[in-house]
Order: C-alpha cells, then structure tokens, then sequence
C-alpha cells in the first residue's frame, strides 16, 4: 500500500497552491460584481483542487508509461516528482488515484449544474477534456499550453465567479484573462528543461513546434500581455483602480525574460522558473486583495 507521501507526489503537492490563488481571483471578482457565497467558493475549491491532482496523477501515469519520467532531467520546477520512476506507487494505483479525485471533481460540477444550470456545461465540458486528454491527447497536438492555460487558468476564475450566483461579471472576465496567460507560461516555461524526453515520448508541444527560440518570444509574450490586459481591464472599468497593484509582481518576470531575449537555447535557469511560479500565484493574489479593496474603496 502506497504511503502518504507517494500520494502526495503524483499529485505534484508542492504545485497544489494555485488552487487556491485561482479561486481567491475568482470568488474576489465575484464578490466585485456583486455576487459571493462561502459555502459555493469552499466546494469550487475542493472540486478546483480534485481536478488539478487528477490532471497531475494522470500525467504521472502517461509519461511513466510512456518512457518521459525515465529520460527527463528533474528540476523543482519540472519534469515530474519520480515517484513512480522510484517504484514508491505502482502504476495501477496511481491511475486509481487520478479517476477517484476527477470523479470528485465530477460530482462537485454536477451539483453546481443543479444550482446555476445549462451555463456551468461549456466548463464541465471542458473540464472534463482538458483532465483526461491533456496528456495523452491535447500535448501531442500542440494546445497543451492553451489547455492548460485556460484549464487552470481562465475558466476556474471564471467558473468560481459563475457559481456564486449563475452569472460571470466584467470584472471576473478580466481577471480570467491575465489568468489564463500566467498558467499557458507557468507550463510553457517548465517545457523547456523537458524537451528531449518529451520529443521522444511523442510530445508536440511549443518548445518542440516552434524551436527553442520562438516559443521563448511566444513565452515573452504571454507574459507581458498579462500586466497589459491588467491596465486596460482598469482604464475599461471592469477592475476598481487600486488593481493596478497586481501589475507589480510583473517585476519578477525580469530573470525569465532576459534568459528569454538572450539565451534561449541555453537552460532555463533555476531562478527564472521559480520566479516564474512565484509571478503566477503573487499577480492572483494581489489581484483578489484588490479586488476585495475595491468593494470598499
């Protein structure tokens, strides 16, 4: 019987955090909008969480049977936690795992639809695809990072602030947009350590797509269009003034992007994937508190 702590490395543990930044967004923009409940934003996020270690466990699974855990170079920020490289949990019991926390995730959005309805479909829907097929589908033919950015990114903001009261507002909108560039980057980013094993394991992902230097531009992008939608969202009024704090935490993409613009064939330092870890949760964070602030301000 697998021990605790094997369990808590397939499900990526460490990561496990953004759950939480991406429902404090969402229930912050809900609350915003006019619109908040505790008890629905405590499900959202057990159901939010469920869904992110079924989506990690399950990608445990594919790339161990696969041969990626095998080849992959191990960072704190990638290549994934060699628990099952180790033999600490078996395969079997891993993917066990992962359908028991999606089936979670699955009964939680079926008890959101008897409250809000035909518009929560689009994100089960969706959900549901971007859990089971992330791996073994969507990376292999190039939107794993869309996938991604939107499964744990746009949609949960999105979706928290749609199951406080059945309706997504202006201001969850766009918080969901700066979201959803943060998590395709967050996964873009770790790409780059992982992509030998990964062109040998089948995957088709932007740093294989695009070579290493283009989908640094492309990871450059991203991650100043999220401080930009962040300004317009303000000047538009669909975010209180006082959320231009959450431009800040930009700051921290100064390591990413000069190994970006400079050195992209070289690998990704250390400091710039944990910056890039810390800019996603801080500009979520700060984001909410804003939010919150502006409620009152």
């Amino acid at each position: 019987m697998p021990d605790p702590k094997s369990f808590a490395g397939v499900a990526r543990a460490p990561f496990l955090t953004l759950p939480i930044a991406l429902v404090s967004v969402g229930a912050a923009s809900a609350a915003y909008d006019g619109s908040f409940d505790w008890i629905r934003t405590a499900v959202a996020f057990v159901g939010l969480l469920s869904l992110h270690i079924a989506a990690n466990v399950l990608n445990e699974v594919s790339d161990m049977r696969t041969g990626i855990d095998k080849n992959t170079e191990r960072t704190p920020f990638s290549g994934g936690s060699g628990t099952l490289p180790a033999g600490a949990m078996s395969m079997q019991s891993a993917r066990v795992f992962g359908y028991v926390t999606a089936a979670i995730g699955l009964a939680i959005g079926i008890w959101f639809y008897v409250l809000v309805g035909w518009p929560l479909v689009p994100f089960m829907v969706l959900g549901a695809i971007f859990v089971v097929g992330y791996t073994d589908v969507l990376t292999k033919i190039g939107i794993g990072e869309v996938a991604a950015g939107l499964g744990l990114g746009g949609l949960p903001v999105a979706g928290v602030a749609l199951v406080q009261a059945g309706v997504i507002g202006p201001a969850a909108i766009a918080a969901a947009i700066p979201a959803t560039f943060m998590t395709f980057n967050l996964l873009l980013l770790n790409e780059f350590p992982d992509e030998a094993a990964d062109r040998e394991g089948g995957r088709r992902h932007l740093v294989i797509q695009l070579g290493r230097s283009n989908a640094a531009i492309v990871y450059a992008v991203a991650g100043l269009l999220t401080p930009i939608s962040i300004i317009v969202s303000v000047f538009l009024g669909s975010l209180p003034l006082v959320a231009l704090v959450a431009v800040l935490p930009s700051l921290l993409l100064v390591k990413p992007l000069q190994w970006a613009f400079k050195v992209p064939n070289e690998a990704v330092p250390i400091p710039a994937l944990g910056a890039n870890v810390a800019w996603n949760h801080l500009t979520n964070v700060v984001l909410a508190g804003a939010l919150v602030a502006g409620i009152y301000l």
